[in-house]
């Protein structure tokens, strides 16, 4: 017998899950739950966006000088400030919360920020001592990053971020004239912007990426979430965008979008496929946290406000996690989320959903532990009870009556064997054209 002791190294959740067992809410001017209220948000086009990723720059950058390219400002301000575990739990106990269960709702005082509640995590001694204590989800950071990039590019209609409402607020900051509304007496419309693509350029670009063929196992059929003539994607899951990020979007644009448009798309690529690496090098993680505020500062000059959403925004910080906490690949949702889809498969009732995933969970860990107990199954995880391959119980040790059989074949079962292979047989070179020589009947 032994004291088995655990502890909680971090949690790892998707973005509203993040705001339940941080604390920290992930909506509002002040979402991102790194920066907490040090962020550079405003209102754009009906809603929250998150810009000033010029803040991140050196000091001396020639970026921080520009206002027309940008959002018409100058960047003076330094980089958000970093906060720690002890700095957050002395905030969080001078915060008075309403007691836990349904009570009378009232509006959150503005001392509290953010913060809706205190977390029971810093209950443990040693919570408020971790630099990483929650894990920005880089599944679905991906899989919404992919969405606003693509939906924006193809000008898809529900997912672009260049709709009417972002041209007239470029309007109203007075930047970029060349995307404004172009009105023609009584009538405004909107042209198709640079970034976009043409709808000849739209089909080209759809039919490529339904004609990669890719190895088994590697992805699933990305060709029947391709709507050519409707010029937009349909059905794409998560693990597809992360193929589509990493090996479709750069070869496919690069000859449809202007070179300015596409160079930092391709910077984005790479950035997430050194991210998501299997082996990580530390130098490569400091390169990749330079060279993913360079992609938004390029962002900021190429698409309007709108664009910017909280998911754009975390990206800053995962290579931060990276540092801490070693490759991604232990730390997002894909594993979680494929043990997820397993367990409501076995749901037989809907009525009762958690009884049935209770009843088959015992059931999977009764077989295992007969599997193990009796060794008589190789995988009992497959479901498939797979006969057990060593000696059977009637083959006794012995020594054999007869002489052993030479295990030379005969010359002429030789040759029999191998007529028909040599035989049988297609000339492959120019002009190549003829049916095999003769087949094993003629043989003999």
């Amino acid at each position: 017998m032994f004291t088995l002791r655990a502890a909680v190294m971090w949690t790892v959740n998707d973005f509203p899950a993040y705001a339940m067992v941080s604390g920290w809410s992930t909506k509002g001017y002040m979402a991102c739950p790194v920066c907490k209220e040090d962020v550079t948000s405003g209102w754009h086009a009906g809603k929250v966006c998150y810009l000033g990723h010029r803040r991140r720059l050196p000091w001396d950058h020639e970026w921080r000088e520009k206002d027309k390219e940008f959002d018409g400002n100058t960047e003076r301000r330094l980089r958000p400030r970093e906060w720690s575990g002890d700095e957050i739990l002395e905030q969080l106990n001078r915060l008075d919360f309403a007691p836990f269960g349904k009570t009378v709702s009232r509006t959150r005082p503005s001392t509290h920020l953010n913060w809706t509640h205190k977390p029971m995590f810093f209950e443990l001694p040693y919570w408020s001592k971790l630099k990483l204590r929650h894990n920005l989800d880089v599944m679905h950071v991906e899989k919404n990053v992919i969405d606003t990039l693509v939906g924006t590019i193809l000008d898809i209609e529900g997912k672009t971020k260049n709709k009417i409402k972002a041209r007239l607020d470029l309007e109203r900051m007075g930047i970029r004239r060349g995307l404004w509304m172009n009105r023609d007496s009584d009538k405004a419309r909107r042209d198709l912007a640079f970034f976009s693509m043409k709808s000849n350029d739209k089909k080209e670009f759809l039919k490529f990426v339904s004609s990669v063929k890719f190895p088994d196992g590697y992805a699933s059929n990305i060709a029947s979430c391709v709507n050519v003539d409707g010029g937009k994607f349909t059905g794409l899951r998560s693990h597809d965008c992360h193929v589509f990020m990493q090996r479709l979007l750069p070869v496919g644009i690069r000859h449809l979008l202007p070179e300015y448009v596409v160079k930092p798309i391709m910077l984005l690529s790479r950035f997430f496929s050194q991210l998501t690496a299997k082996t990580l090098q530390r130098t490569d993680m400091f390169q990749l946290r330079h060279d993913i505020v360079q992609v938004l500062c390029k962002f900021e000059m190429i698409f309007p406000p709108a664009f910017f959403t909280s998911m754009m925004h975390v990206m800053v910080h995962l290579p931060e996690e990276a540092l801490l906490a070693g490759p991604v690949n232990y730390r997002w949702m894909y594993p979680i989320e494929r043990l997820l889809g397993e367990l409501k498969k076995s749901v037989r009732n809907r009525a009762k959903p958690e009884g049935s995933i209770i009843e088959a969970w015992v059931q999977y860990e009764s077989l295992t532990f007969c599997g193990m107990k009796y060794g008589r199954f190789e995988n009992v995880k497959s479901g498939h009870f797979r006969p057990f391959f060593g000696m059977s119980d009637l083959i006794r040790r012995g020594r054999s009556m007869t002489p052993a059989p030479s295990s030379d074949p005969p010359a002429q079962s030789a040759s029999a064997a191998t007529a028909p292979a040599l035989l049988d047989h297609v000339v492959v070179g120019p002009g190549a054209s003829q049916a095999p020589a003769s087949s094993a009947s003629s043989v003999a």
